[in-house]
Order: structure tokens, then sequence, then C-alpha cells
């Protein structure tokens, strides 16, 4: 596993009513032997679909019917995008899957202390078939994505994530 800092370098706006911030974020590479069907399966058999019931019954103020639907489950898959299809517009397909992966209960806990925590939950991870033909899984550390809005709680929970997602993603490339 590699990890990449990267800062971005705030730009001085004239509009009064837009703010840019610099923020650092840590960017995770973990690079598996399987091939990416073997990684992409790994992955979609450990972290399950998003059951739209426990969205449903968080949209209905029922938090305590999402904990039993979720099962104690930490993380779930919200939406898979085929970017790889996408490139066939450019001449030729590749092996490619945007994920958000998260949990709706999780998020709820930062953004009723900070909203704009909202911007980053849940979370994206890219699976590509890299130049050796082999998987890799790439995202932004979540600690690090969230730790931009200074709250404690907030904060803990990030921190939580930064070890589900990694643990996931390790074994789904192990």
């Amino acid at each position: 596993m590699s990890i990449l800092a990267v800062g971005v370098t705030g730009v001085a706006l004239a509009h009064p009513n837009i703010t840019v911030e610099t923020v650092h974020v840590e960017h995770v590479r973990i690079v598996s032997a399987k091939t990416f069907a073997q990684a992409k399966a790994a992955l979609e058999s450990q972290v399950p679909q998003l059951d739209p019931a426990v969205a449903a019954a968080l949209n209905a103020g029922d938090s305590e019917l999402a904990q039993k639907l979720e099962r104690g489950v930490p993380l779930f898959i919200f939406l898979k995008r085929d970017h790889g299809a996408l490139l066939k517009a450019q001449g030729g397909a590749r092996h490619a899957i945007q994920y958000e992966i998260g949990n709706p209960l999780t998020a709820s806990l930062m953004t009723r202390h900070k909203f704009q925590a909202a911007l980053y939950a849940p979370l994206r991870v890219v699976l590509y078939e890299n130049s050796n033909g082999a998987a890799t899984f790439e995202y932004d550390k979540p600690s690090t994505l969230f730790g931009q809005f200074g709250d404690p709680q907030v904060d803990k929970v990030a921190h939580d994530l930064d070890q589900e997602l990694e643990q996931a993603l390790r074994r789904a490339a192990e």
C-alpha cells in the first residue's frame, strides 16, 4: 500500500460570498495480485449493496429499524459506476468501477455535527485493472477528507472509517 499526500493551493477570489481553503488529503493505493474480476467479486461479497429499506427507515425517522436492517454491517455499497465502459467512446473499454461506499447511520453521526460532511459521505473508491493486469483500489483517506471540518466528533467517526474501509479493501485485495 502506498500513501500519497496531496496539497491543494488556495486561490483568492474577488467574490465576497466565496471562500477557498487549502485541504491536505492522503490518497491510498492498494495493489492486489488478484485480477480485476477476482478483486471485484471479493469486494462485492464482503461489502453488501445497501438495502433500500435502510434508507427508507432513516427517511421515515426510524433509526432503530435502520439499525436492525443493517445487521451490524459497517459498510455498504451505495452505488457503482462502470467507468471502464465510458472509455468505449474513446476507442476501448477498460476494467474500472467507481464505488460509493459507506454507511448511512455513520454518515448521519457526522452530518448532524457538520452538515458539510455530506460532501464526502458516502466515500468514493475506484477499482481498476492496472498496467500489469492486476487489480488496484484507490481512495482518499476519510479522516483527511472529514478532518478539514475541525470537529472532534466528526473526526472520531472518520478515523473509524479509515480502519473499516482499509480492512475491507485489504481483504478484497488479498
